[in-house]
């Protein structure tokens, strides 16, 4: 017998075995609803009603019916581990959004959880009937409407108005009390219509309040509807297979602390391996790279192509840099010449002290050229003019003038013998 016939063949006896206990529980069922109808028949009008209404709700809580556990505890994991993921998700996305501005993430903190919820919601519950708590927990939503051996799969309408009331209807509650509570947050006193809203508001989420609390009650009971939602909607987590294992799997747990330990230990190896020494390394591999693309020849007389090979000459690059860091193109610069009243060769980024590059001998501030310099760690800083890779600077010595050598000029003094004898005749 192959693998497929004997698949098959069990399917066929578990089916027969699913009619046969209905069967017996329809039998059970009839007998006690005749004998509870032949006891309340003797009793008067208010409490034959009373009786047989008492007798089976009685029935249904005892019976297997009713208290059939539908995992109880499973269906209570699979919801608290739903809003950890969800949680988990929102930090990660919280923690994207900070590079952007910090205020994103509590601006739009109820659209964030729009778009996660709907995005769980599509690929867990619409496209395989179960999230994905309730999946590590081996159960999925069922359609309690229909009745038979079988479990249903919930229809295309039912879960379309489960995730509109699940995730869409979240959304507009929360909405909806922050502005109630914006309108009541004024300096000034709120108008009565914004009061009558506020007190509708209170009661409405008292009484959801109340009816979620007894739903729960009710399912700690016969263990059939998880949430009010659910309840509502006829929407059930059931096991697909009969024989369900109680025992707690521990390998999601122990994959968790196994990633756990490794991200601790990154976290704590990162600081000592250098993040900005292998940040200077990738930007060095990329200009490489991209001077393998463009096949370009690095020569050291190349017209400059730095990312300020545009400034004039009295101009320091750094300070220019580090005074306007979002305008580096030729236009950007007249625009803000033009505006500022000329921040290009003002006292403020003018070139004090200069020093030159060895080798393409583009002059700095001797702060500015040090300090980059520094900061490289020897590993070389990409010139703001002419782009290449310096590491060492010296003095400019462009504005000393070397003295001339001129030729010495012998001066002679001499004295002659005559001049002496015709004074001594005169005399």
């Amino acid at each position: 017998m192959t693998s497929i016939d004997f698949a098959a063949a069990q399917q066929r006896v578990l089916n027969c075995r699913q009619a046969r206990a209905l069967a017996l529980r329809s039998r059970a069922q009839a007998r006690r609803s005749k004998y509870a109808l032949e006891f309340s028949g003797r009793l008067p009008f208010p409490l034959n009603a009373w009786t047989q209404t008492g007798i089976e709700a009685w029935d249904t809580i005892k019976g297997r019916d009713g208290t059939r556990p539908a995992f109880r505890v499973g269906q209570v994991d699979a919801e608290l581990l739903d809003e950890e993921l969800l949680e988990l998700l929102k930090s990660q996305v919280g923690e994207a959004l900070k590079y952007f501005g910090s205020h994103l993430r509590d601006e739009w903190s109820s659209e964030i959880l729009l778009v996660l919820r709907a995005a769980l919601f599509k690929l867990s519950i619409w496209d395989h009937n179960t999230s994905y708590g309730a999946a590590l927990q081996n159960i999925r939503y069922t359609d309690a409407r229909q009745s038979g051996p079988l479990l249903s799969t919930p229809t295309r309408w039912q879960k379309a108005c489960y995730g509109a009331l699940s995730v869409g209807g979240r959304y507009a509650w929360d909405k909806w009390n922050a502005w109630l509570a914006d309108q009541e947050g004024n300096y000034e006193q709120s108008s009565p219509s914004i009061q009558a809203l506020s007190r509708i508001s209170s009661a409405v989420s008292t009484i959801h309040s109340i009816a979620a609390l007894s739903s729960f009650i009710v399912f700690l009971v016969n263990g059939r509807y998880r949430t009010l939602l659910d309840r509502i909607l006829r929407l059930r987590l059931a096991s697909p297979a009969n024989h369900l294992s109680r025992q707690v799997s521990f390998e999601y747990l122990n994959r968790q602390l196994v990633w756990h330990a490794f991200t601790e230990f990154l976290l704590f190896l990162l600081p000592l391996v250098g993040i900005t020494r292998w940040r200077r390394w990738l930007s060095r591999a990329w200009r490489k790279a991209k001077a393998l693309v463009k096949r370009v020849d690095e020569e050291v007389d190349k017209i400059p192509d730095g990312e300020l090979s545009f400034l004039p000459d009295r101009t320091c690059a750094i300070c220019y840099q580090d005074q306007n860091p979002t305008s580096t193109a030729e236009n950007e610069l007249l625009a803000v010449s033009g505006a500022s009243g000329g921040v290009v060769g003002s006292a403020q980024t003018d070139i004090t002290n200069p020093y030159e590059m060895v080798p393409c001998g583009c002059t700095y501030c001797f702060v500015c050229a040090i300090s980059r310099l520094e900061a490289a760690d020897g590993e070389g800083w990409t010139c703001l003019r002419c782009g290449l890779l310096v590491k060492e600077c010296r003095p400019w010595a462009g504005d000393v003038l070397a003295p001339s050598m001129m030729p010495r000029t012998k001066k002679n003094v001499s004295f002659s013998d005559e001049d002496d004898n015709n004074s001594e005749k005169g005399t």
